[in-house]
């Protein structure tokens, strides 16, 4: 072997062994610590406390919605959760946060291009330097070129680490929306469904006073009556005619935005009753806390913490030198048959390092600047934590006040129902004037109302509570069948 052969044979082994001691200097090298998850301080426990049911036979679920037994809403949230344009926003951008994980990722591997050319050139006989052998020549070159960027300061995986982080905050992000738009499709399906049962009350009371105004008309005619009560019910009826249009009116309107948000212009439900759907489970006394870190929004607003965190460590590589290998392989000739001979081949290796001297601060400044950015996203962590704590407990605080209040107004109900009867057989035995019937109606169909309100009032309190914890509570068979036995009984 020629003495110049062994010389380059030596600078390559040198140059590979370099390369070696470096990429596994790189495995133990980080200037940035690791993500530690920061503790909010929240109590242990929420302090609004829920029913009480077996804790180890329930579990959160995801497809919360079924748990109202309607299979209606059911075909609502899956057509919301296939059409809607939030969703397909959501998708688009993890779909673009993935390509940006792999664009990230692959700065960790060496690059591998191809260069070829080939090309045919004449010099000058009559210039400055002429030469006079000036026929044209050819040249032809294939060369593969590779370079890698060794991470000895981490500064590339930071960058993934980043990348990837963000790629799951959309993916969490994308939960968060479907959370929203099952719960807002869950909340205006049961709004619908409590304009039903009023619309049905309505009517069904409209018909009573319609039936008292002919009632009243005979008796006038009989001389038994005044005009005067004749007046009031027809005042009576037409007061009730016009809050029938209005809760027509509005069950239009929510119609609407229930075909909007599933994406179906053209949906049309036929009237459904409130009070037949079942009151879905809560949660155990005793609840911990530390569930809601399973919320979306948490957990989003945790992975962009984790890319902040990771964002320090590459603004901090920044301040050290890079080191990069590079290297090539081809051939040149003047005939392109020959370039592939051992003749034509060429070959080159390098090692370059990059160290920034003097930058008048422009690198700690970006450094500073991540710093800053990571404290704004866990302040933005700590405040998701504390909403999400004081949304569940607000959320159980409404479902126990709201289940009272439906209580109290279905015994009123009742009530309201026994005196309405009770005035109208006076009145028709003369016993007492029709202003105390007009009053008993006007009575029961207000507290009728109050009713079927405060069942929607529950209802959407339970959706809200099931979006605060980021699921449903799955409960086991002896609490289902309760909470079915009291739906019969609030029939009745």
């Amino acid at each position: 072997m020629m003495p110049q052969q062994k010389s380059s044979l030596n600078l390559s082994m040198k140059l590979v062994s370099l390369a070696v001691a470096a990429v596994l200097l790189a495995g133990c090298q980080s200037i940035w610590p690791d993500y530690l998850r920061p503790k909010v301080d929240v109590p242990a426990q929420y302090t609004e406390q829920a029913g009480q049911i077996d804790q180890e036979n329930s579990q959160v679920i995801n497809n919360w919605w079924t748990l109202y037994q309607d299979p209606i809403l059911n075909d609502l949230v899956n057509k919301a959760l296939q059409n809607n344009t939030d969703i397909k926003l959501a998708v688009a951008r993890i779909e673009e946060a993935d390509a940006f994980m792999r664009e990230v990722g692959t700065a960790l591997l060496p690059q591998v291009d191809l260069d070829a050319s080939g090309n045919r050139t004449r010099v000058t006989e009559a210039g400055a330097n002429p030469i006079f052998s000036g026929n044209p020549r050819n040249n032809f070159n294939v060369n593969l070129n590779t370079s890698f960027e060794i991470d000895f300061w981490g500064k590339l995986r930071r960058a993934k680490e980043a990348a990837r982080a963000t790629a799951l905050s959309t993916r969490y992000a994308k939960d968060t929306v479907t959370l929203s738009l099952s719960s807002l499709v869950a909340s205006n399906y049961l709004v619908l469904c409590s304009l039903d049962s009023q619309i049905a009350i309505t009517q069904d009371n409209l018909k009573t006073r319609e039936e008292s105004l002919g009632l009243t008309k005979r008796r006038l005619e009989g001389g038994v009556a005044s005009a005067l009560d004749v007046h009031q019910a027809e005042v009576a009826s037409a007061s009730l005619s016009a809050q029938l249009a209005d809760l027509n009116r509005l069950r239009s309107l929510n119609l609407h935005q229930l075909a909007v948000l599933t994406g179906t212009l053209d949906l049309n439900l036929a009237a459904a009753d409130i009070k037949a759907l079942p009151v879905p489970p809560v949660p155990p006394a005793g609840l911990p806390s530390s569930l809601m870190e399973a919320r979306p929004d948490v957990r989003q607003a945790e992975e962009l913490m984790v890319a902040a965190n990771a964002n320090i460590g590459v603004a901090k590589a920044a301040l050290y030198p890079s080191i990069s290998l590079t290297a090539g392989f081809g051939g040149e000739s003047v005939e392109l048959g020959d370039i592939l001979k051992s003749a034509a081949r060429i070959w080159t290796g390098g090692l370059s390092l990059n160290l920034p001297i003097f930058d008048s601060g422009r690198l700690n400044a970006r450094v500073d600047q991540a710093s800053a950015r990571q404290k704004q996203v866990l302040a933005s962590y700590e405040g998701s934590v504390q909403n999400a704590f004081r949304e569940v407990n607000d959320a159980l605080v409404n479902l126990r006040q709201n289940a009272e209040r439906e209580a109290a107004l279905y015994r009123g109900q009742e009530a309201a129902r026994k005196a309405m009867e009770v005035s109208d057989n006076r009145y028709k035995s003369g016993y007492s004037a029709y202003l105390d019937v007009l009053d008993a109606q006007r009575v029961y169909n207000d507290t009728a109302l109050a009713y079927i309100q405060s069942r929607q009032a529950r209802l959407v309190a339970s959706v809200e509570l099931f979006k605060a914890l980021g699921g449903g509570w799955k409960p086991d068979v002896a609490e289902t069948e309760s909470n079915m036995q009291g739906v019969k009984t609030s029939d009745k």
